[in-house]
């Protein structure tokens, strides 16, 4: 081998050290960047004078990126905190804060949003807070009558709620009204249009430990429409998914979600099929038997809203079947085994029989309710 060869081998190995170290290693930070995420830090220390009446704990920033533009600077950050008493887990929110420089100090002038980030409700506005008995209520464009009234029924919904599901849960509820179904819409980073007509909806992550940060988001527009008692009926329904969310998991079917909800809305109250499945009644007549429960796109919303009744109302009159035939605890026992076990083996070990026999039971339920 040659001298140069040989000091080619000797060499190659050190730059080569040296490039990864270097590619693990943080970028350092000018003087600047260093001031700017102090100033976030002293700013975030406690959560802001307009938010005085919303109970929050562990607020903080966590700046992530720091852009500047002269006197003026960006940070991206990570907002972290809890609402006391009802979260038991931190929410998270993309923020990004705006500073300026002035007297050779930054200064942070807002806060909002990241971009392609979810925005909170007092982004849209000043926050009024009710609080219930088992309830928190935050509104922005609301009348208090209107929040008040809302944290009633959400006080009403939680105990039907445990009764229905007697399983551990916080035995409380978020409830978030913005100021219409656009702002809904933003909250949820979704199209308004599929929002249109509904009185609420649940956020959250599913089979989470410890419990996610659960919010019922009311569509204020859709909620004026509905008589009182369906607004029961909603609240129940969302604030049950609320109370099962750590026990359903991705192999939960959509169906028996959907359906114990409602279950749990309609369970003691006088509704009957023929009041609360009027689409799946009018289907079952003209001969159009469900070969199958619900899939799960037949919940999307924005389709058929015909199509879409009769996914909520199959779901429901089956889960009514399983709690009348097997008994309540049998119905709770299967969601609990549907999200850690399959589905032939959790309906065999909750109620024993196969799927195959509890679709024909439902079909037959349902041809004898509507014949």
């Amino acid at each position: 081998m040659s001298p140069v060869r040989r000091s080619l081998v000797r060499v190659l190995p050190l730059l080569l050290s040296a490039l990864l170290a270097g590619c693990g290693a943080p970028a350092p930070r000018d003087g600047a960047e260093r001031d700017i995420r102090e100033a976030v830090a002293d700013w975030s220390r406690t959560p802001p004078a307009r938010l005085a009446g919303i109970p929050l704990e562990g607020w903080a920033y966590e700046v992530s990126a720091v852009r500047r533009d002269g006197a003026a600077a960006t940070a991206r950050a990570e907002l972290r905190y809890r609402l006391s008493g009802y979260d038991a887990a931190a929410a998270g929110s993309a923020r990004e804060v705006r500073l300026t420089r002035d007297g050779g100090r930054w200064h942070v002038t807002g806060d909002r949003a990241a971009p392609g980030a979810l925005p909170q409700l007092w982004d849209q506005g000043p926050v009024a807070v009710v609080r219930g008995a088992h309830s928190l209520v935050l509104g922005v464009g609301q009348e208090a009558g209107t929040l008040s009234a809302i944290a009633a029924e959400a006080d009403r919904a939680v105990p039907a709620a445990s009764a229905a599901w007697p399983g551990p849960w916080a035995g409380r509820a978020v409830v978030l009204v913005p100021g219409s179904l656009e702002r809904m819409a933003e909250l949820l980073g979704r199209p308004a249009a599929e929002y249109r007509g509904m009185g609420a909806v649940t956020t959250g992550r599913v089979g989470a430990a410890p419990a996610p940060a659960d919010r019922v988001v009311v569509n204020p527009q859709g909620w004026a429409e509905l008589s009182p008692s369906g607004r029961g009926v909603i609240l129940t329904h969302e604030v049950t998914h609320v109370a099962t969310r750590a026990a359903t998991t991705a192999t939960t079917p959509l169906w028996l979600s959907e359906g114990f909800a409602d279950w749990a809305a309609y369970r003691g109250t006088p509704a009957t099929p023929e009041q609360a499945a009027p689409a799946l009644a009018r289907a079952v007549r003209r001969g159009e038997v469900p070969g199958a429960p619900p899939r799960s796109e037949d919940f999307a919303f924005g389709g058929d809203p015909e199509a879409l009744a009769r996914a909520y109302e199959g779901a429901w009159l089956a889960c009514r079947l399983i709690a009348g035939r097997w008994g309540e605890g049998a119905l709770v026992d299967l969601y609990g085994r549907a999200g850690r076990e399959p589905w032939q083996v959790a309906v065999r070990g909750a109620l024993g029989v196969d799927p195959d026999a509890l679709t024909k039971d439902w079909q037959e339920a349902l041809r004898a309710e509507f014949r």
